[in-house]
């Protein structure tokens, strides 16, 4: 991976780690990949990385079906469950892929740079 690659990751790392709708597993992961960046174990740390991430991100449909739900409506209220699952059909249909929370949003911007990450 190169400088520029690396430091825009760490950056964003930072900011996934910062963000309040981040999962404690993904902080956990995220904060191990940051602890290995100049060593050699940087490069197997990615990828776990890299899964995690792939895992913990929210696919738009996934949200907008949580937040319609009646787990979605206990854990969030339901005013807030409906406001939820409304902006997620409007980013949804602004081409949307994703959850745009911080943490989904951070995670996004990391694996748009999961080939440099991995080169």
């Amino acid at each position: 991976m190169d400088q520029k690659t690396l430091v825009a990751v760490v950056s964003l790392t930072k900011e996934l780690i910062g963000a309040s709708t981040c999962s404690a597993e993904t902080k956990e992961a995220a904060q191990r990949w940051l602890d290995t960046v100049d060593t050699p174990s940087l490069k197997e740390e990615t990828q776990k990385y890299i899964a995690e991430l792939e895992e913990d991100i929210m696919p738009i449909d996934n949200l907008i079906a949580f937040a319609e739900s009646q787990q979605g409506q206990a854990y969030f209220g339901s005013d807030t469950a409906a406001g939820i699952a409304a902006h997620g059909k409007e980013i949804r249909k602004a081409g949307a892929k994703y959850c745009d929370c911080p943490a989904c949003a951070a995670a996004e911007k990391i694996l748009a740079l999961k080939d440099a990450l991995l080169a």
